[in-house]
């Protein structure tokens, strides 16, 4: 009851009530001050990020020269002492490529010395008309036709494996057809040789090859031979594969690459990084002398 009675000595009014009032808080907004020169957010120049790149792929190619490597024919037979009561397990080859925005994925077709699996049957689809169309047919394409094709391939209704184009008509499915032919790598290009007025000619130099591409990331994976295969015929393989693969990405040329760069500009590389093989059962052992 005391406590009751008790009063704040400068507003006379009882204790309780002084307590239970609220105190208003300002609501004026307070000056904000400019900002300092050390708060300034920068942007590193061109010069100095190109630098920082350089540094960054210094640390990844000192680190990758650390990595434990072996020579091919090593890895064959570390391969095959681990394998060695399964002579019909497979080889599997494994290749990074670099792949830079605004190229497409590496893709190609190789006829290995000595087939390691059976050969997949191509669909063939060719864009063409008049007489080009009908020497398509002749030689084998599976669908052959004008733009009609053009909304059963977006549709996904028209699918085939290998796409050939003649250079009247590349300009009228580019528009419709790039975004979706190009990240699967079927679009016909000048540069991969699937635009042609020689459709029949393409079409008997592809005959008994198999055709292999790289995934977006530029991962490259095959089955090469089996366990079983001598030595020699194992590193033939690889060594046929691994020059399709350079061939079209860049890190090699031949007579007609020359003569495509003098027409077109330079081809753009597409850096391999890495080569590793592998077997069913057995580790992937990465490759030095690629």
């Amino acid at each position: 009851m005391l406590g009751l009675l008790l009063r704040c000595r400068q507003c006379q009014i009882p204790a309780r009530d002084a307590f239970l009032q609220i105190r208003a808080f300002s609501t004026t907004q307070s000056s904000l001050g400019k900002h300092d020169k050390k708060s300034t957010i920068r942007i590193p120049s061109k010069k100095a990020a190109a630098a920082k790149a350089r540094r960054k792929a210094a640390v990844i190619a000192a680190e990758d020269a650390k990595a434990e490597k072996l020579t091919l024919s090593d890895a064959i037979s570390v391969l095959r002492a681990v394998e060695v009561a399964s002579p019909n397990n497979t080889y599997e080859l494994y290749i990074k490529t670099e792949i830079k925005s605004g190229v497409a994925v590496p893709k190609g077709r190789v006829n290995l010395p000595r087939e390691a699996k059976p050969k997949s049957e191509d669909k063939i689809l060719v864009f063409a008309e008049g007489r080009q169309a009908e020497e398509a047919k002749k030689a084998g394409a599976h669908i052959v036709g004008g733009t009609e094709l053009i909304d059963g391939i977006v549709n996904g209704r028209v699918q085939a494996t290998t796409i050939l184009c003649t250079p009247a008509l590349i300009k009228a499915i580019t528009p419709k057809l790039g975004r979706v032919l190009g990240p699967l790598g079927l679009m016909p290009s000048e540069r991969r040789g699937t635009v042609t007025d020689d459709i029949a000619g393409y079409l008997q130099r592809i005959q008994g090859t198999s055709e292999w591409r790289a995934d977006r990331a530029g991962n490259i994976r095959t089955p090469i031979a089996l366990l079983h295969f001598p030595t020699k015929d194992v590193i033939q393989n690889i060594r046929h594969f691994l020059a399709s693969v350079k061939k079209v990405t860049g890190n090699t040329r031949d007579g007609a690459d020359s003569r495509r760069v003098k027409s077109s500009g330079p081809r753009p590389v597409t850096t391999i990084s890495k080569v590793m093989l592998s077997s069913t059962q057995g580790p992937g052992i990465r490759i030095s002398d690629f």
